[in-house]
């Protein structure tokens, strides 16, 4: 293993593999039908390396955010067509955003449109959520992360998603293993957690929860569509403030505060994780050194 350290080395589990990435470095490995495993390296060419307002602390959390659904769509797809030893055709940038706008719109109605209409409805109903606002962005942000858990917990009950989740844990089980500063053998991986604070889950539990104060601030006597509107708008100021109190979770990860604010998350990361086998381990490996190793 290289001695250069790659302290922002993360990824993400796609369909039968991972991928791991660097600032500039990503690498996808996929287990086929042969049980050989595929890698597929690539540099990351991003416009934040020549706008610099990109990389500002606020902003850069927006705008990786978007990147990552990009680069993770992809993966998917690649991973797909690697899985079943299929061709794989290349989507156009506009079939990509397409189809991320897709899932967008999809995740706005499910966690926010809906939560939205059930604080609402318990404003029509019962007169002391009516004169406490709080009270109202309170049940708003509960039936958030209500929704949240019971989509992970039931999609994690179908058997696609279990491998996806298992290759979910052979990552962070390879990256905590990383970061310790041991070599990444099989042997090594498996004594780590299946739990990382700098994980996908944690950023949506924070935004979920960070969204229950920020939305506080929006004036009680707009009407519905114009505070529900107000929602929407504000998802890039939340979601730019969760990417730096998760970087600080990451970074920080054996301060009590810290570890307070990633409990949440980490809790979550119980479904969304599950404890893989050795060939899930070995591609999570294969992905991680295809970062290294340049």
């Amino acid at each position: 293993m290289a001695k250069e350290k790659i302290f922002s080395a993360g990824g993400q589990a796609v369909i039968e593999g991972v991928l791991m990435r660097s600032m500039h470095n990503l690498a996808v490995a996929v287990r086929k039908p042969n049980g050989k495993i595929s890698i597929k390296k690539e540099k990351i060419v991003s416009i934040a390396d020549r706008v610099s307002i990109l990389r500002w602390p606020f902003i850069r959390g927006v705008f990786n955010l978007f990147q990552m659904l990009i680069i993770g769509f992809k993966a998917l797809i690649h991973s797909a067509n690697e899985s079943m030893d299929k061709v794989e055709e290349e989507l156009t940038f506009m079939e990509i955003v397409f189809s991320i706008v897709l899932a967008i719109g999809f995740a706005i109605i499910l966690f926010k449109a809906l939560p939205f209409l059930v604080a609402v409805l318990f404003e029509r109903t019962f007169s002391f959520v009516k004169e406490n606002y709080i009270i109202f962005n309170i049940i708003d942000g509960v039936t958030k992360i209500t929704f949240f858990i019971l989509y992970i917990f039931i999609i994690s009950l179908m058997r696609d998603v279990k491998r996806i989740f298992e290759y979910h844990g052979a990552e962070h089980k390879t990256v905590n293993c990383y970061e310790a500063g041991e070599s990444l053998t099989v042997k090594n991986v498996k004594k780590y957690s299946t739990l990382h604070p700098r994980c996908g889950t944690n950023f949506v539990l924070i935004v979920l929860i960070l969204s229950i104060l920020v939305y506080t601030f929006i004036p009680k006597s707009l009407e519905l569509w114009a505070r529900f509107g107000l929602r929407i708008l504000l998802l890039p100021v939340i979601a730019g403030i969760s990417y730096e109190i998760l970087k600080l979770c990451g970074k920080y990860r054996d301060n009590i505060l810290m570890h307070a604010v990633a409990l949440p998350g980490l809790a979550v990361q119980m479904i969304t994780t599950r404890e893989p086998d050795n060939k899930q381990i070995e591609v999570a490996i294969a992905a991680l050194n295809g970062v290294i190793h340049k």
